[in-house]
């Protein structure tokens, strides 16, 4: 049971008859004479109350709903008692669900059933959870409360942001200049014959195809002399090529940055890659790994993958250990045998911390072509630069260091055949994907 506010003012309103009665009988005796009154008129309001555990609870909650936009969790009460329900209802969500507005007073009449609306504006990924509903029935009197926790779980799946998708517009109409609207002259390792036309002033002289030139010959010219219609060679990105995604989910995965932790700007890069990919017409296989798979999607195509990819990125969360880089090859020969594209969202810390990194990486690097993607902490470069003060150099100082290293760790991949893009949080999804283009383009796949 509770009491209520009205309980109290009732106990403290007992001054005026001990007052009053104070010539008359003592004032003790009054003032347990009061108490007595009022313990009992509690009680008969307690017994008055509606029955919580009577009530029968069903829950209606959304399936899933993205980070930072908001779902519904409806909860329907159900009164098979006599007595009328008034009180007040609290549906006991995590924290991080952002459930609004957290209390609601309602009022039930016997055989009847009312709902009520919790919106849930969930900030962080993955299942929230509740276990459990709290009612308090109040009596008629307003004095004290019937209260029971009720079990009643229910659960809602947050999937990733997808914040960086406003720039897959620009980027998709990147590839279509890249991918058969527009035929390049260079040929390279991920190109394909696209066609044949005419020569014109400018082309490069080693892409004519002297085969079709002359099957292309016409009659004699004003000279006297055949004629002669030179045909040049026009290529394009090739197609169905593979790209192989591998996140790290280890402690240096938790770090946040920018207010947002390493492992989702991972997931928000990984996702638009996937999706400017998989238009391109190429193989997208992901996989988030420390020292297990955490989680892989694989085989997936078309308007299926990136469900899959936000489904089994949702429930994944750092693991505070140390990242297994050892392992990873062999895992990128279980996705693919074939020479590929491989982007490692790693973070490029101190040299002492990627060791272990940098000596995985001539394995990968000499069959296929690897992306190192790194964040940039906006802070550090803040650091770097404020002078104001004795504090601000020494911080200046150290910002200035943690850059030389990841410097000096990102000319490492470079020498050991990689590359690498590190760019803030809400920059590195568009650096990776532009990167991506660029060795379309390049003819690199």
């Amino acid at each position: 049971m509770a009491i209520t506010g009205w309980f109290v003012l009732l106990v403290a309103l007992g001054a005026v008859p001990v007052v009053a009665l104070s010539t008359v009988a003592p004032a003790g005796l009054v003032l347990l004479g009061w108490l007595a009154l009022v313990v009992v008129l509690a009680g008969l309001d307690l017994a008055l109350a509606a029955s919580p555990r009577a009530l029968r609870l069903q829950r209606q909650t959304d399936a899933r709903v993205r980070l930072t936009e908001t779902a519904r969790a409806t909860l329907l009460i159900s009164n098979p008692t006599r007595r009328t329900l008034r009180g007040r209802i609290r549906d006991a969500w995590e924290p991080s669900a952002g459930a609004r507005p957290s209390r609601h007073t309602v009022v039930v009449p016997p055989g009847e059933r009312r709902a009520v609306v919790t919106e849930l504006t969930p900030w962080r990924r993955g299942e929230r959870r509740a276990l459990h509903v709290t009612v308090r029935a109040r009596g008629p009197l307003r004095l004290a409360e019937r209260q029971a926790s009720i079990r009643l779980p229910g659960a809602i799946t947050v999937l990733p942001e997808f914040a960086a998708r406003k720039h897959l517009p620009s980027r998709l109409a990147r590839l279509r200049e890249l991918d058969g609207r527009t035929s390049i002259m260079v040929r390279g390792q991920g190109t394909e014959f696209d066609s044949l036309r005419e020569y014109v002033r400018g082309d490069d002289v080693r892409s004519i195809d002297w085969r079709a030139t002359a099957r292309r010959s016409g009659g004699p010219g004003p000279d006297g002399r055949p004629g002669q219609t030179l045909m040049v060679r026009t290529w394009r990105p090739e197609r169905d090529r593979h790209v192989v995604v591998v996140v790290d989910s280890g402690r240096t995965a938790a770090a946040r940055i920018a207010d947002e932790t390493r492992i989702d700007t991972a997931f928000e890069s990984t996702l638009l890659l996937a999706a400017l990919a998989d238009r391109a017409g190429d193989r997208v296989d992901v996989a988030v790994f420390d020292r297990r798979v955490r989680g892989r999607v694989q085989g997936a195509r078309g308007a299926a993958l990136l469900p899959k990819l936000v489904e089994m990125m949702a429930p994944i969360d750092p693991e505070l250990i140390e990242t297994d880089y050892t392992a990873v090859p062999g895992l990128v020969r279980s996705m693919t045998a074939q020479r590929s594209l491989v982007v490692l969202c790693v973070p490029l810390e101190s040299p002492g911390a990627t060791r272990s990194l940098l000596a995985m990486l001539p394995q990968l690097t000499t069959r296929h072509l690897v992306l190192v993607a790194a964040v940039t902490d906006p802070a550090l470069l803040e650091a770097a630069a404020a002078r104001d003060d004795r504090a601000a150099v020494y911080r200046a100082a150290a910002a200035e260091r943690a850059l030389l290293d990841a410097e000096r760790v990102a000319a490492a991949v470079r020498r050991l055949g990689g590359d690498v893009v590190s760019a803030a949080p809400l920059d590195l999804p568009p650096a990776v994907a532009d990167r991506y283009l660029a060795y379309k383009a390049a003819g690199r796949l």
